[in-house]
């Protein structure tokens, strides 16, 4: 199988942080790091493609695809920040929660497995909060485990 192309790059945060433009973009993705490590108790791991991951976890699929990937983050795009919150798409509980939020977060669009946000003003950073929690805990559920895999 083919090497994954997104992985801990083992480069420090703050030198990725600090050149992020614009400077409102940098002061959002400061937010969201001081957020996403409070919420989780993690500290921070840049990814390559510019992601900031929290914790992390190694799986198999049944089809046999490998897989080691951040159990939370987030990635601070020039048009609007990248939140990966899988947990919400791996539960139906969960899922039945995050929709309820979306409805109080504020503006915001979605992915696949992504929540889309302009800037941090747009949205109510409480329910932000609730979600990373949320999604957080229905991670370590499905995912006890970060331990590795042969």
């Amino acid at each position: 199988m083919s090497e994954p192309k997104t992985k801990p790059t083992g480069e420090a945060i703050e030198s990725f942080l600090s050149v992020i433009e614009p400077p409102s973009k940098q002061a959002d993705a400061r937010v969201l790091v001081d957020l996403f490590t409070r919420v989780t108790a993690e500290q921070p791991m840049l990814w390559t493609g510019g992601i900031v991951g929290f914790g992390e976890y190694k799986t198999v699929y049944a089809n046999g695809r490998r897989v080691h990937w951040m159990r939370t983050g987030f990635s601070p795009r020039k048009a609007k920040h990248s939140l990966y919150l899988m947990g919400g798409y791996c539960d139906d509980a969960a899922a039945a929660s995050r929709a309820e939020a979306l409805t109080r977060l504020g503006k915001h669009s979605q992915g696949k497995s992504c929540l889309y946000i302009n800037k941090l003003a747009d949205v109510d950073l409480g329910v932000l909060e609730e979600m990373i929690a949320n999604d957080w805990a229905v991670m370590k559920r499905i995912y006890p485990d970060n331990g590795t895999i042969s």
